[in-house]
């Protein structure tokens, strides 16, 4: 997908994607998009509270779910699957992580070392029927990035944005790094829109980890769909 119209920050990766440059200002008032690309097969962050009426998928629950639902995707090793019927959505996450409580978040799940290493989910009503409504996803992204999920002391970097479609709905899913005087923190966001519901997934860790971390975290992020309710 073509991103002309936001600035970019690494010239030697511009050229190599045929992108246009990050303009030298230090005012522009767009977060940095390093890439784009867009796979058509395949937080905003409410700020309040969302009471969890969860299921997890294990052992002797698989009966409690439709059989489409079950057969719709093959778990990864090493994932469990965390499913909620009533809110309707679903999402993977590491088989060694832990549920808690985030404050505004309808469910997460943490490291059970690294507390910063984590994902979490939030949905807020809206009365648009398709992620796309609410705009391109360049100028979403952007938005989000730099207006919601940063603070004014923050620097924020956006390295890729995908978009694809997943049983008919859309999703945009992208990667980004908010950097602090002493701290960085990276992570993906996959967001959509159904059932009268904006749904943010975000799964992140350190920077300083997230090279590590990042092929597994992406799963977690792809993993989010939608459910009909």
């Amino acid at each position: 997908m073509a991103v002309s119209s936001l600035p970019f920050s690494s010239p030697t990766l511009s050229t190599r994607l045929n992108l246009p440059l990050k303009p030298s200002c230090s005012s522009c008032s767009w977060p940095t998009i390093i890439a784009s690309s867009k796979n058509s097969s395949l937080d905003q962050q409410t700020s309040g509270n969302c009471k969890r009426r969860s299921l997890l998928i294990g052992v002797g629950a698989s009966s409690l779910l439709p059989t489409k639902l079950l057969l719709a995707q093959e778990k990864p090793a090493n994932y469990d699957e965390f499913v909620d019927l009533q809110d309707g959505y679903s999402y993977y996450y590491p088989s060694d992580w832990r549920e808690f409580d985030f404050r505004g978040h309808d469910s997460a799940f943490k490291d059970r070392y690294l507390q910063l290493q984590n994902v979490r989910l939030s949905f807020i009503p809206t009365d648009k029927t398709d992620i796309q409504d609410m705009g391109p996803i360049e100028k979403v992204v952007a938005n989000l990035v730099k207006h919601v999920y940063s603070t004014p002391t923050q620097v924020p970097d956006v390295f890729d944005m995908q978009e694809r479609t997943t049983d008919g709905k859309r999703y945009y899913t992208f990667e980004y790094t908010l950097t602090s005087p002493n701290f960085s923190r990276a992570a993906f966001a996959t967001i959509a829109v159904g059932n009268g519901r904006y749904y943010t997934l975000i799964v992140g860790a350190n920077e300083r980890r997230w090279r590590r971390v990042r092929n597994q975290l992406k799963v977690v992020a792809d993993s989010f769909k939608v459910l009909d309710i």
